[in-house]
């Protein structure tokens, strides 16, 4: 079960360079446990829904809104912002930046789907101020997965896939499918753009529906977060994440002293279980947690549940 519905007791905007401001909040036990929560996308935002993976009796909660997406500015939704200093590596140093402003010095690091990734990076950058890790939805962001979740999966959607295909010139149709839709993304034309824009989103709210009745995300109807979800993913699928190919996996020895949890829905299509397995191998203060019949995300009850079990269990810990 989750905890109830919290209010923030602090929050700003931290100046981390590049004309950029990220906003973040402090909810929670101000004396508590740190943890910080790391969103998905690139480009989803924090919600207020994250608060409640932890106790606010015992944790003291920072959530922050990453470069170009929700209460940060400048946004991406606006195409004149250049995305050149929205990297991987930017947000790392946003989040020391914010971890040193906040006067932390460790912190347990929560990250789902995109916010794995970037949680795994940050872990093996700066594995000293890292206490614990609770991972959802585990993905790496390797050129591989990136191909999977644009192209290979669409054996599951064929129809819906072929439509995506489809929002691209034919000329691009056999290439690669996310340069095409950057190339879309940045056309001089508003509408070319809002197009490729729901396109794209439209696609991303399919390989995450593995059960019936599924309900689109909400999020996707509103054009300003549909733009800058877009234009964020796609920046950084394009670039596989800044990250050199497998070096995730490669250097999870720099987390050996980090206790974890990752927590994988058996049937997850948008993230194969291989990844958080093959992880796990390397990592042996890790525990592989896998939900069955569940798909991407903490929407399923059953995710939730193992979500929280998680912080609950570390929130025991000094």
């Amino acid at each position: 079960m989750l905890y109830p519905a919290i209010e923030p007791y602090e929050q700003g905007m931290l100046d981390v360079g590049d004309s950029n401001l990220i906003y973040w909040e402090l909810c929670g036990n101000p004396q508590g446990k740190p943890a910080v929560v790391l969103h998905g996308g690139p480009g989803s935002g924090c919600t207020p829904g994250m608060r409640r993976y932890f106790d606010p009796s015992t944790y003291r909660i920072v959530l922050f809104d990453q470069r170009g997406c929700g209460r940060s500015t400048p946004h991406a939704r606006d195409p004149a912002v250049d995305l050149s200093a929205n990297t991987t590596h930017h947000l790392l140093r946003d989040i020391e930046r914010l971890r040193q402003q906040l006067s932390i010095d460790r912190w347990l690091v929560f990250g789902g789907s995109w916010g794995s990734t970037l949680a795994l990076a940050y872990g093996e950058r700066f594995p000293e101020r890292v206490t614990e890790m609770v991972l959802i939805s585990v993905v790496t962001t390797s050129r591989r997965e990136v191909q999977w979740v644009t192209r290979d999966v669409g054996r599951y959607f064929p129809e819906a896939w072929s439509r995506f295909r489809e929002g691209l010139p034919l000329a691009q149709r056999d290439g690669d499918l996310i340069a095409g839709y950057v190339g879309l993304l940045r056309h001089p034309d508003p509408a070319v753009r809002e197009k490729a824009a729901e396109e794209w989103c439209r696609w991303e709210d399919t390989h995450v529906a593995v059960h019936p009745g599924y309900t689109p995300d909400p999020r996707y109807q509103d054009p300003k977060f549909r733009m800058a979800f877009a234009r964020l993913v796609t920046h950084y699928w394009h670039h596989a994440a800044w990250l050199e190919d497998g070096t995730l996996l490669r250097d999870a020895g720099r987390l050996a002293d980090i206790p974890a949890v990752l927590i994988h829905g058996r049937i997850d299509l948008s993230s194969p279980m291989d990844i958080p397995w093959h992880l796990a191998q390397r990592w042996p203060r890790s525990e592989l947690v896998i939900v069955d019949n569940a798909g991407h995300g903490t929407s399923e009850p059953a995710m939730a549940a193992a979500v929280v079990a998680a912080t609950d269990r570390f929130a025991r810990t000094a």
